[in-house]
């Protein structure tokens, strides 16, 4: 690799704008940055002077992908300030709507970014000209998951029947009758998914990973839970910034985040699949023994395959959901302002996002904290990256920075995610 550098300047089949730098001195890998540099987005600084109402509508701009998560982690957060519990049929609601996320999101990634890496294609345009069975099936099904997230939070893009306590309106039991037939069909070919991605050409990757992700005493985590890890992390949603320690570098718009004294670790569909393998339902356990990964799964080239099992898994949840809805008596819980600081999380498609706000007794924002999974992910993604060339040093050059970026793909990164004022402190020699 003497004399040699790997710059990226503009990411490929990524949300967002991100970069990737590698650079050589003498012969050995001197630095590795996956660089996030979209314009600081200020989410958190335009919150403050906002009513809690508002927000739900505003954090779910934050991005188009997976606007539910942050609906969701905002309601949590608020819920949690004012003492609200959410209960019975709008609870599961809540979980149905996630479920639509889920399988948009991920057979986004699986079908149309990821799996051209996997089989050396420029994009998903490419790929199915030899593959045209799995990208219109990928397309059917992500458009049952965008018709999910249409039919109870009134449009599959940045929703808008979301509120704190609940919905704006919910849908009647006759509404879900057309969805529940279409999850079928989408249960089925979610099988077929998972087979078909556990067939791809695997690179051999195993790491020692920290896995974070919620942990619930009875479901595989969305809403609600502790935060636990596979190396003793157990706490409550309230202690996060304890724990996890944010930290500004001089090339990304998003913070870096680690585990106080221990360092960076993982979030996400391998974290979750790792630490709640037995709260799966059991058709995707079923079909991911069938497909050989099974816990502890710590190569995250597999997370293709854990991300077709996890859409699986959100069929059978909506489907479950579906069959014993009935419709609630009032659309949301009744919230009363007042003055005290909540703390949210729940699992983004891409991991764990948390969101703590300050309000007073008016319900107005004073200081706001989002915390995106990318975000938390990018110090584990650049040493992923720093490993995976150490243990590759005589791989070509154009083939080892093709091996780069399908590593970063493998986190599915939301670039545009990045919520914070950025302080930026640049040091030169």
């Amino acid at each position: 690799m003497k004399g040699h550098n790997i710059r990226v300047d503009y990411l490929a089949r990524v949300e967002g704008e991100g970069s990737l730098h590698v650079r050589f001195r003498g012969g050995k890998l001197a630095e590795v940055h996956f660089r996030i540099f979209e314009p600081p987005r200020f989410f958190e600084a335009f919150l403050r002077g906002r009513s809690y109402h508002e927000a739900p509508d505003i954090t779910a701009r934050i991005c188009g992908i997976c606007p539910v998560a942050y609906q969701m982690s905002t309601s949590h957060a608020m819920e949690d300030a004012f003492g609200v519990k959410v209960e019975g049929p709008i609870r599961d609601l809540r979980r149905l709507i996630y479920c639509g996320e889920w399988i948009e999101s991920h057979v986004l990634h699986v079908a149309l970014l990821h799996a051209p890496d996997f089989l050396g294609y420029e994009d998903a345009i490419q790929m199915a000209r030899e593959h045209p069975q799995i990208v219109q099936t990928a397309l059917q099904l992500k458009k049952v998951g965008n018709d999910l997230v249409t039919l109870i939070g009134g449009r599959e893009i940045h929703p808008i029947n979301v509120k704190v306590g609940g919905f704006y309106k919910v849908p009647r039991r006759r509404d879900l009758d057309e969805i529940e037939e279409r999850l079928k069909w989408a249960r089925d070919a979610s099988v077929q998914l998972v087979k078909w991605t556990a067939s791809l050409p695997m690179p051999d990757f195993e790491q020692d990973y920290e896995f974070v992700a919620l942990r619930h005493p009875a479901e595989y985590p969305m809403n609600e839970g502790r935060l636990v890890s596979n190396k003793g992390l157990d706490i409550a949603i309230d202690e996060f910034e304890t724990h996890i320690i944010e930290e500004h570098v001089p090339y990304s718009s998003a913070l870096h985040a680690r585990i106080a004294k221990r360092g960076a670790y993982m979030v996400g569909p391998l974290a979750r699949f790792n630490l709640n393998f037995d709260r799966l339902s059991p058709l995707a356990q079923e079909v991911a023994k069938e497909v050989g990964i099974t816990p502890p799964c710590r190569n995250p080239f597999q997370s293709i395959v854990v991300r077709a099992i996890e859409t699986l898994y959100a069929c059978d949840e909506a489907l479950r959901i579906i069959a014993r809805y009935t419709m609630p008596n009032k659309p949301a819980v009744e919230v009363r302002p007042c003055a005290a600081t909540g703390h949210g999380c729940t699992e983004a498609p891409r991991g764990i996002l948390y969101h703590r706000y300050r309000v007073d007794e008016y319900g107005t924002i004073l200081d706001a904290r989002i915390v995106p999974p990318t975000a938390q992910n990018q110090k584990i993604i650049e040493e992923d990256l720093r490993n995976l060339i150490e243990a590759n040093p005589d791989m070509p050059l154009e083939q080892l920075q093709w091996r780069c970026e399908q590593a970063i793909r493998n986190y599915d990164p939301c670039i545009s995610c990045s919520a914070h004022f950025l302080k930026m402190k640049v040091e030169r020699e």
